[in-house]
Formats: structure tokens, sequence, C-alpha cells
């Protein structure tokens, strides 16, 4: 599988390149009415586009040129896939399409549509339009993907700030906040989604946002950016807004049916030692994967993920001891367990998650309680 998708890259390579060196041979200077635009889309329903998309479009009437470029495209057929995903080695490639196809598909999938047309010289437009030519017919067209630092968004703020004599204005409301708070406000609204993100994600995420990741944050920048007093971009053009369509929400995708399967787990854990180890087990295991994901991944969000000290790899030989009936080395894993929960809850304090991870505190406490309260009276 894997050579046969190296030889299907290698091949597709060969046509883009074959493609680019056409269309440079054919047009390789745009006219004095082009015009780059950069095109912000909505979220969507998709986990992959919650975040909304950004791309760039090359607009020259005289040449009868009418491009999206799009930096966000991947394939799901990628042998793999999802070990390369986590892994951070799943490789994103630069797509093309008419504005026509472009608008279209987000029209169809009701998403808003926004564009900056960028108050460049010609010859920024030339260098631009010639990079975006290049990358396409090259090894550059496929880049691995990063989920803050290298993905559709950065891609293209990079195009961008490479023709320009100061880059784009990082002063937008989302520079004021974490990157864990930017990504919990994207998804209020899908709980468990958001719950998975906080679970699996480390320490990186909680320094404070530094620079232009998302879309909406792009367009924002543009819109404060000024080059020699001049602004980069007129006011923003509403391609399409999207339609106010009241979708049916699970009733099952929010905190509370959350926190009563985990009051039902308390429960369970009080009343039975053999459920409580059960549920240490499990969740040994899920801090057991955070750790080694850590070691895996070359995602830098998933380093150090501070989720384990309540989800912790320890629960594995508590349970081990519990099942030998070794009450000595049950107290001692115990009482360790309790002090970094009482440190990860402390640290906890300023965090945007820490509410939808309190009913783990708890549960956790709950089975440790029990498993050691009856190592001692036995």
């Amino acid at each position: 599988m894997t050579s046969r998708f190296s030889f299907l890259k290698s091949l597709l390579l060969l046509i883009t390149i074959c493609i680019g060196n056409s269309a440079q041979s054919q047009i390789q200077k745009l006219s004095e009415k082009a015009q780059i635009s950069l095109l912000t889309c909505g979220t969507g329903e998709e986990l992959y586009s919650l975040y909304g998309h950004t791309a760039l479009r090359i607009d020259d009437p005289i040449n009868h040129i009418d491009v999206v470029y799009n930096y966000g495209s991947f394939d799901f057929s990628t042998p793999n896939f999802y070990g390369k995903f986590v892994k951070g080695d799943l490789e994103y490639y630069v797509s093309t399409s008419s504005f026509e196809e472009f608008n279209y598909s987000y029209v169809y999938d009701n998403r808003d549509i926004f564009e900056q047309k960028l108050n460049l010289t010609h010859e920024q437009k030339q260098k631009i339009f010639t990079e975006l030519v290049h990358v396409l017919s090259s090894e550059k067209r496929f880049y691995t993907y990063k989920f803050i630092d290298r993905n559709c968004t950065t891609m293209v703020r990079d195009v961008i700030n490479n023709v320009l004599t100061e880059p784009i204005s990082t002063k937008v409301p989302d520079t004021e906040k974490n990157y864990r708070q930017i990504l919990y406000d994207y998804q209020t609204d899908k709980f468990y989604e958001n719950l998975g993100i906080n679970l699996i994600f480390g320490a990186k995420t909680d320094r404070q946002s530094d620079q232009l990741f998302l879309p909406i944050e792009l367009l924002q920048g543009i819109e404060k950016t000024k080059i020699n007093g001049k602004p980069l971009s007129d006011s923003t053009i509403t391609v399409f807004k999207s339609q106010n369509v009241k979708a049916e929400k699970p009733l099952w995708n929010n905190f509370y049916t959350f926190a009563f399967v985990m009051l039902i787990i308390v429960f369970l854990a009080f009343k039975k030692r053999g459920f409580a180890l059960t549920y240490l087990t499990i969740i040994g295991l899920l801090g057991l994967f955070f750790t080694l994901v850590g070691l895996y991944s070359l995602h830098q969000e998933v380093l150090w993920n501070y989720n384990v000290l309540v989800l912790s790899p320890l629960y594995i030989p508590l349970v081990f001891f519990a099942l030998r009936k070794n009450s000595l080395w049950i107290n001692r894993i115990v009482l360790l367990s309790f002090g970094l929960i009482a440190v990860y809850t402390i640290y906890m304090l300023n965090k945007a998650h820490l509410i939808m991870m309190l009913p783990f505190v708890v549960t956790c406490l709950t089975a440790l309680w029990k498993v050691r309260k009856d190592a001692l009276q036995s």
C-alpha cells in the first residue's frame, strides 16, 4: 500500500509539473487588472471544518484567470491515515479550483464566505502568483500538517507576508487569549469533541497565542493592517452569508449527560470494589495512551499532557496490587494519586476546561478511596 501511494504521489507530481510548466509558459505575467483576494470561510459541522477555512483567489479578467489556491487539501484514502494524523506526518497539499466551484461548495454546505481584496502593487501580485504556480508544480505542493503552526491559514499568511514590507498585524482579540481558550470557544456546542481535544492537548496549548493560525484571525489581522499608512485591504466583502437554519442538536452532546453518566460511575464505584477497579483500569490505560502519544507524535500540542495527573497510568499497577491484596503498595499508590490530583486541581483553577474535567476528578477520587478502604479493612 505504501509503495502504491508513493507511486501515485510521484505520478501526481509529474502531472502537476507538466501542467505547472505549461501554465508558466502560457501565463507569465498578470495584467494590471489582476486582483489577489483572501477568502475566509465559516465553520462547518464536520470536525475538520470546525475552525473555518482560508484560501487565496487570483482574479485576472484580462488573462481569463479566476483560480482559488487551497492549502487545506488532504486524502482520506492515504494508507494509515489516522496513524499519520496522530503522529504528525500526514501530508496536506495545495489544490486549485475555479472560484465558481469553490463558491458553490461552500454555499452548498451553508458556510460563510468573506473576501478581502488585497491592496498590493502589481509586482507583489506577480510575486505571489509566481510563487503559487511554482508551489503547485513542485514538491512544495505537499506539506506536513501541524495543528497550530502549519495549516491552511498559516501557509496563506506566510505567502502574503513574504511580499509585504511589514507583516500582517497580530493585534486581534484572540492574541489576548491562550490557544486552549481560543479552541475551547469554537466548540461550546459540541461538548464531546471539545472534551476529546482538551483531554489530548498538553501544556503548549496553554501558551499565550502569538500568531494568526485560524481563518477568522487572519481576516481580522488583515483588516487591522496598514502598510505605509494605507490599509492592506478595503472593506470585507460578504460573498455568501450562511442561512440561520436551526439544526437539531443531539440531546446527548452536552455536559449534563456527561455529568449524569459520571455520577452513576461515582455511585457504582462507591458501592462495588470490582467496578472501581474496572474504572481505574480503563482510566489508567487512557492515561498511558496520553503519556505515550506525546513520545510518539510530532505534534507539539500533545506534549506534556498534565491531564495524566488525574487520568494516571499509576492506576494500572494499583489494580495489579489490589488483585494481589497488597495493602502496603495500594496505600502508597492511592496516597500518591491523591496528592497528584490535588496538584492537578490547583493547577487547573484558571484553565478553560476545569469544569469539564471535574467529573473525572470526582470519579477517580471515589474509586481510589473505595480501593484503599477495602484494602485497609481486609
